[in-house]
């Protein structure tokens, strides 16, 4: 997802699109300018993160600068459906279809695994409803 700054600079978040192989990571971070963007930003106000990937990413240690967090999964065209439901417009349920990790030395990591202890367990989330009526 491409987005506009402030000063007129364009700045790309998430991971970039991949199919098979081409998308395999040993280290599941975000790419660049991702993290320092999450740093510098929310380290100066109060912010919302959308990761935009198709998958658990490396979030971890930025957890504590983050207000709000959205996985939006790679929404493809449905842009517009998820700035609807952070501007209240609808309301909605997000639970997690994945356990979210900590580090990658914890993969793989399953539910009822003896070393269970993601940074957000499977089925993690909320339900909102909408600010005003549709």
């Amino acid at each position: 997802m491409e987005w506009q700054g402030v000063s007129g600079n364009n700045f790309t978040e998430g991971e970039h699109p991949y199919a098979e192989t081409v998308g395999d990571s040993l280290n599941l971070t975000i790419p660049d300018p991702g993290l320092s963007t999450i740093t510098n930003v929310c380290g100066a106000v109060k912010c919302v993160v959308i990761i935009l990937s198709g998958r658990p990413v490396v979030i971890q240690p930025f957890v504590p600068l983050i207000d709000t967090l959205v996985a939006a999964w790679l929404p493809g065209t449905e842009g517009q459906g998820v700035a609807d439901v952070l501007f209240g417009d609808y309301g909605f349920t997000g639970k997690l279809s994945r356990t979210w990790f900590k580090t990658v030395d914890q993969l793989p990591m399953n539910v009822g695994d003896a070393h269970y202890d993601p940074l957000f367990p499977f089925g993690f989330g909320l339900t909102t409803s909408p600010k005003k009526s549709n």
